[in-house]
């Protein structure tokens, strides 16, 4: 389904079978899985691409191809966050999150992009982080992140698209920055590869949870609904309609 910001339409590129066709494991980026933006500020890193909301200084979303050679255990030392260079109104300031009682939440993990330090550093940038309640940053948001990766090796390939559900009137950190704190945060992926095409959406409260990840599970379209953002605008209608409606996981492994 497709959703419009007020200020901004996005049209939907022509879509047929021969996106699927061209679709396999073995190469998986043929398809253009990047969400719409409602910013309009779209910025490009070779570890993910993301669209920069400057009311709420944070990504709105954040998306990246993952696949199961992307799913390393190399030590790397973990550098400072710094203001993403590309974003042109600039990211928010690593400051803001001092003493906020706020963690510093990766939207892109840095656990996915180990295989490359310039794609691991890239992870640290401020635009990739977004106010997280540390229970919940460091609890079920870790505990889905790892399930990702586990779903990557055993599927080959997903794309991922995350990010908090940024609105109106959320409360802020930071003094000149003013970082909005999102209530919700989603994550959705899609095994976009034969025979078996799925996907999965997790909408999860910003705060601690000791429950089975199953029960965050809802519809793509229910997110679409609360972000105004059309994820995979590029699928082909009988496939987006699909499965954007469901809200079924059995065929996804929990084990």
């Amino acid at each position: 389904m497709r959703y419009y910001n007020q200020n901004k339409s996005h049209k939907k590129q022509d879509k047929n079978e021969q996106v699927f066709e061209s679709t396999t494991s073995s190469n998986p980026d043929d398809f253009s899985y990047l969400p719409t933006s409602t910013t309009g500020q779209i910025i490009k890193h070779e570890a993910y691409v993301l669209s920069y909301s400057e009311a709420h200084e944070q990504a709105e979303w954040v998306a990246y191809s993952l696949d199961k050679s992307d799913i390393v255990y190399a030590n790397r030392d973990r550098p400072f966050f710094n203001e993403d260079p590309k974003v042109k109104t600039h990211s928010a300031d690593w400051r803001s999150y001092r003493n906020s009682g706020y963690d510093r939440g990766h939207l892109c993990p840095a656990g996915d992009r180990r295989a490359s330090k310039k794609l691991y550093d890239e992870t640290f940038y401020t635009s990739n982080i977004s106010p997280q309640n540390h229970n919940f940053n460091s609890g079920i948001w870790n505990r889905l992140e790892q399930k990702t990766r586990y779903w990557a090796k055993k599927y080959g390939h997903l794309y991922v698209v995350t990010g908090g559900v940024l609105e109106d009137n959320l409360p802020t950190i930071g003094v000149a920055d003013k970082v909005s704190v999102p209530k919700q945060f989603y994550k959705i992926l899609l095994d976009y590869t034969k025979p078996e095409i799925k996907a999965i959406a997790f909408l999860i409260p910003n705060k601690d949870s000791n429950l089975p990840l199953y029960k965050f599970v809802v519809s793509i379209d229910s997110i679409e609904q609360k972000t105004g953002i059309d994820f995979f605008p590029n699928l082909p209608d009988s496939i987006e309609t699909k499965l954007e409606a469901s809200s079924e996981y059995k065929n996804w492994s929990f084990r």
